[in-house]
C-alpha cells in the first residue's frame, strides 16, 4: 500500500480518503448531475460507498492515492480528488476523478486544489509528467486544465461509456515538469 499524505495550504486541506470519512461527501455526492461527464455513480449512499472502495483498491495496488477535500475557507467538505492511473516506472500520473459540490464551483478552490497536486506530483513525488482525461463536452474543466498549462494532446474518440449510456470523446491533456515549473512561476506566485 502507498504510504498516504495530506496536501494543503490556507485554502484548502487534502487529506486521505477513507471508509470512515466519506460519509461527509453524501449530501454533495448526491447533487443532481454533479458527475455528469464521468461514467462514476456516486448519488447514492452505496454507489458512494463503492466509488471510494473502489479508489481504496487501487491505492492498495499502487495505482491510485484519493484524497477527501476540505475548503477551509467555508469550513466545509468539498468533495474528491485523487492521484490515479500511477505509473511508477515512467513516472507519470494522472489526476482525475475530481468532483466538488457547486457551492464550491468558482471559488478558486479547484485551482488551489490542483497547485498542491502538481506541486507535489513533480516537485515531492518527482514525476515528469502529470496528465488529465476530461468529457470533450466539460469546456470549464478544459479551460481550467489549460490555464494550468495543459496541453492538449489528442482527442480518444467515443471511448468511455456514461452512465446514461453516451459514450464520449476524451480529450487527454498532459503537463511535463519543466512546463509546471514555468507556468507556476508565471501565473502561480501568489499560491
Amino acid at each position: 500500500m502507498i504510504k498516504t499524505f495530506t496536501l494543503e495550504n490556507s485554502f484548502v486541506k487534502l487529506s486521505p480518503l477513507t471508509l470512515e470519512n466519506f460519509k461527509e461527501l453524501s449530501s454533495i455526492a448526491s447533487q443532481e448531475k454533479l458527475v455528469q461527464y464521468s461514467p462514476s455513480d456516486i448519488e447514492s449512499a452505496d454507489s458512494l460507498k463503492n466509488y471510494v472502495e473502489i479508489a481504496l483498491e487501487q491505492q492498495t495496488n499502487k495505482t491510485s492515492i484519493p484524497f477527501i477535500i476540505y475548503d477551509k475557507t467555508k469550513q466545509s467538505f468539498a468533495g474528491t480528488t485523487r492521484y490515479m492511473n500511477i505509473d511508477w516506472r515512467n513516472k507519470v500520473l494522472h489526476i482525475g476523478s475530481t468532483w466538488i459540490g457547486r457551492e464550491f464551483h468558482g471559488s478558486g478552490l479547484n485551482s488551489n486544489i490542483k497547485f498542491l497536486m502538481l506541486n507535489h506530483a513533480f516537485d515531492v513525488m518527482d514525476f515528469e509528467k502529470v496528465e488529465f482525461r476530461i468529457d470533450e463536452r466539460n469546456l470549464r474543466s478544459r479551460k481550467a486544465v489549460e490555464k494550468l498549462g495543459g496541453v492538449l494532446e489528442g482527442i480518444l474518440r467515443k471511448n468511455v461509456y456514461l452512465l446514461d449510456g453516451f459514450k464520449r470523446n476524451t480529450c487527454c491533456y498532459g503537463i511535463l515538469k519543466e512546463e509546471w515549473h514555468l507556468t507556476k512561476q508565471k501565473n502561480f506566485q501568489n499560491y
